[in-house]
């Protein structure tokens, strides 16, 4: 299966080091050899059609820090290039996810999906913004659109949702979907101040470059969105949702939930109506989870109310869900 990878990331690196190490294992038992033939970051690109050595690509990225020194040639094809003219069968997208206009991923998204490649994406941005709109042009250009990355990272939130609740017709959800302010949250409940707690949490690496999209719940919100299309069939994008996020939440309001027998958590629900807010959650609670953990409860008409929990992010738990999604392209492929 030929690769083209957008983004050369912590999340692409951790996925060409999967392929690297599962080789073997991927093709006797899946028949999946997956071959990457171009890959960008955003100081260049490495070209090649009969398949990137991953070894290299990992060797030189960490020596030079872009994966354009590759090989010794002028030709560098910019991202959108390489999708208009590499052959390949899927789009792997896993560049920073952007809430104002979804670029670069959405270009690269769309000019894959109008050659007939299939895509994955891990990158929020374009789903947030258009989420309706980009299922739409999947089925119409024929390919598979999968992006199981894009909420709770590894742990499989929205196959559990469409698959394991097959059948069941799910009324409403919660959950945390954003790890960094549940890191941060859980902190203040342990006695530090917002601003000691966020140092805290940037010190670790678990705070985005631009901060306000885990603070002011830009990230939960573009998590709800998918969740919404995805579970609900709703067509929603993010203007639709009502945010709050957790800058206002003081030291007063975590002691107040404590005597509640509480604790503060930034809640991103669909009952209804859409809203990402800190909210008073009961500790006996199985949605009350601490650190960067991340848990939904899906409550459905029959079956009550079913909660996952799992880790929300990390590079490897990522690439292990583009795995999964790759894997599912290939069971579909072979059925045509």
């Amino acid at each position: 299966m030929r690769i083209i990878l957008c983004g050369f990331g912590v999340v692409g690196q951790s996925l060409v080091k999967l392929f690297d190490s599962r080789s073997e294992d991927l093709y006797a038992e899946y028949g999946l050899k997956p071959r990457v033939v171009g890959v960008f970051d955003s100081k260049g690109s490495a070209v090649d059609s009969s398949g990137l050595e991953l070894e290299k690509l990992i060797e030189v990225k960490k020596k030079t820090g872009t994966v354009k020194n590759y090989a010794n040639t002028k030709n560098n094809m910019s991202g959108i290039d390489m999708i208009k003219n590499l052959d390949a069968d899927v789009v792997i997208e896993t560049t920073a996810s952007n809430y104002k206009d979804a670029e670069p991923g959405m270009t690269h998204i769309v000019t894959a999906m109008k050659r007939g490649m299939h895509v994955i994406s891990v990158n929020k941005g374009p789903l947030a913004l258009a989420f309706p709109s980009l299922m739409e042009l999947a089925i119409y250009n024929q390919v598979i659109f999968k992006f199981s990355g894009t909420v709770g990272g590894g742990t499989p939130i929205l196959d559990y949702a469409k698959n394991s609740l097959r059948g069941e017709r799910i009324s409403s959800f919660s959950g945390i979907l954003n790890g960094t302010t549940n890191y941060i949250l859980t902190n203040m409940a342990n006695g530090l101040s917002f601003e000691t707690a966020l140092k805290d949490a940037k010190n670790k690496g678990y705070v985005e470059a631009d901060e306000s999209l885990d603070l002011d719940g830009l990230d939960a919100a573009a998590k709800l969105v998918i969740l919404a299309n995805w579970v609900m069939d709703m067509k929603v994008t993010m203007p639709d949702i009502n945010c709050k996020g957790i800058r206002n939440v003081t030291e007063e309001d975590i002691k107040k939930a404590r005597k509640n027998n509480c604790a503060i958590k930034l809640i991103a629900s669909c009952n209804k109506e859409l809203i990402v807010e800190p909210k008073e959650v009961s500790v006996d609670d199985p949605l009350c989870v601490n650190g960067t953990l991340n848990a939904i409860a899906f409550t459905s008409e029959h079956s009550g109310t079913q909660t996952i929990i799992g880790k929300g992010a990390g590079g490897m738990e990522t690439a292990s869900s583009i795995l999964r999604d790759l894997l599912d392209i290939r069971q579909e492929i072979v059925k045509i």
